[in-house]
């Protein structure tokens, strides 16, 4: 169980989810604590998961899948493992970027990124065929990008 994060904590985590490969010294001149005390604060918010990863962001155009769809997909009402069942199995899929639970006409929404729309049309092919649990699925295709990002504002 995290503790309670001090001002010194968030203003460390402000500080490494703007770019988490900053040297402990150059984060200490910043908050006010010397490189030890930041490292040691960094291991304990690692250990307790209040950092969950730290990862590089990747241009998607530049890898080969330029485009993003975000897919509304219904899942069938009686069946109760649904979401535990489509959960491990989108895990396992690189193109699935995030996939929330939601309210609303749609139970699950997925951040899916393809070449394009053939491949894009594989990916919902594969996701029926292999999770009989989801009924439909609704697109949106990504026109343009106006905001990215997974910055969390940490507050008092």
């Amino acid at each position: 169980m995290p503790e309670t994060l001090d001002q010194f904590d968030r203003s460390i985590l402000e500080i490494v989810q703007r770019d988490c490969q900053l040297k402990a010294e150059a984060i200490a001149d910043q908050v006010g604590l010397s490189a030890s005390a930041v490292q040691r604060r960094l291991k304990r918010m690692r250990e307790e998961k209040v950092i969950t990863a730290e990862i590089a962001l990747v241009d998607r155009k530049v890898a080969g899948t330029p485009m993003t769809f975000i897919a509304g997909m219904e899942i069938e009402r009686e069946n109760y493992d649904a979401l535990a069942k489509f959960r491990l199995w989108a895990e396992k899929q690189d193109h699935i970027q995030q996939v929330y639970y939601v309210t609303g006409s749609v139970d699950l929404i997925a951040i899916i990124t393809a070449q394009d729309v053939g491949q894009y049309d594989e990916i919902t092919a594969t996701i029926m065929a292999q999770n009989p649990q989801i009924k439909r699925i609704h697109t949106n295709v990504v026109l343009k990008d106006i905001k990215l990002g997974l910055y969390v504002p940490v507050e008092d």
